[in-house]
């Protein structure tokens, strides 16, 4: 009669699902270490040189493209930006520029470049700025020539003002600027505050690579850019526009592009300091549900406890562990009917399955004292697996 219940006690050329292979869900996390049921990112084409195909591109070189993507912050300008030979150019007496869209969190590529004529000192070269959301700037100067190392600094400036500082908080690592009139880069991962009401959550943060070498690490905004003193975090739109700064300097610029990137305070379900444990238990449901609506289970064999198994490690209740438990007494039942040449011929299944109940013990799923584990684990033991 064990034998008649059990129509085909073999496993599968694979798991009905992905199967259980490294730590379980839990609290805080809604997928399993390498969890094959955890969706793939999108795939996107990113070639050197190019724009990756997701990013929106804020300036390339046309007078289209900056007229498309960029307005003047205040109608009472004296002069106009222009673009001349592929790069949009400040001009003294314009003012700010802003994109038209507005932004939040982000990745920002931009090249740059200070003018070829070295003109005035300090603060009073090349001087520009790029204002993320308008209201924290990541500073553009000509600061080649900053260099303490030399007696006198051939270019004296203070610190957190000089080219890749978060200006007026924080000197960048080291100062990577190349030649006036060489092309710069600067590539931003960007992180606004996240407020609840009037309580800040988490104060942002900026890492900036200048010219591929990192020059802000994860810097995390103590305020608002301001000019000689500190102003502090506030409130404010979750999208705003990215302005460039006219600071009286034919600075150019070329090649813009951003990429919208989700708040790390957006992930709720897996890991990470926002993981809500309702909302990681609702994922985890959804999963198991899926995954049992994939399977038969009139079946009687191993794969269709391997899947159940699988189900129960997102959701440990109802319907689904009373399924487990009684194809897990089916198959125990089963293989202890075997004599030692048929077990042989299963090896393969029933380790797998021993490493399947293992990790569920580990992970607190199923109780050690889980009689499938029980023989399975006393089977291996009598056959040297």
């Amino acid at each position: 009669m064990k034998r008649a219940i059990m129509i085909c006690m073999t496993m599968a050329a694979g798991s009905l699902l992905a199967g259980v292979y490294g730590d379980v869900p839990d609290a805080k996390h809604a997928w399993a270490v390498h969890d094959r049921n955890r969706p793939n990112p999108v795939k996107i084409s990113a070639e050197p040189g190019l724009a990756p195909s997701d990013a929106t591109v804020l300036f390339d070189g046309t007078e289209e493209s900056f007229r498309k993507n960029w307005t003047h912050k205040k109608t009472d300008r004296k002069a106009d930006w222009k673009v001349v030979n592929g790069a949009m150019e400040s001009v003294k007496g314009a003012g700010y520029i802003e994109t038209r869209d507005s932004f939040g969190d982000c990745q920002l590529h931009v090249e740059w470049a200070s003018p070829v004529k070295v003109e005035g000192v300090g603060q009073g070269r090349g001087n520009s700025g790029v204002f993320l959301m308008g209201n924290y700037e990541i500073q553009v100067l000509d600061s080649f020539e900053t260099d303490p190392s030399k007696d006198p600094n051939p270019n004296p400036n203070y610190a957190d003002g000089q080219a890749s500082a978060v200006y007026a908080e924080n000197p960048p690592l080291v100062n990577a600027s190349r030649k006036p009139g060489a092309w710069q880069t600067y590539d931003i991962i960007f992180h606004q505050p996240v407020w609840n009401g009037d309580k800040l959550v988490h104060p942002g943060s900026v890492t900036v690579l200048h010219n591929g070498v990192l020059t802000q690490d994860h810097w995390e905004m103590e305020g608002l850019t301001t000019h000689c003193k500190r102003r502090p975090l506030a409130p404010h739109a979750t999208r705003l526009p990215l302005a460039f700064q006219d600071h009286g300097n034919p600075v150019r610029f070329r090649n813009i592009w951003i990429r919208e990137i989700p708040s790390r305070y957006a992930n709720t379900t897996h890991g990470g300091p926002a993981a809500d444990e309702k909302d990681v238990m609702a994922l985890r449901r959804k999963t198991a549900a899926a995954l049992y609506a994939k399977i038969d289970v009139s079946r009687k064999d191993a794969s269709t406890l391997e899947a159940l198994l699988e189900v129960v490690s997102y959701a440990n209740e109802g319907v689904y562990r009373e399924e487990a438990m009684r194809h897990a007494r089916a198959y125990r039942d089963f293989v202890g009917g075997l004599d030692d040449a048929a077990l042989q011929t299963r090896k393969n299944e029933i380790t797998g399955l021993r490493r399947t109940v293992r990790t569920l013990h580990k992970g607190g799923v199923l109780p050690d004292s889980c009689a499938l584990s029980a023989a399975l684990e006393e089977i291996c033991r009598r056959k040297g697996w």
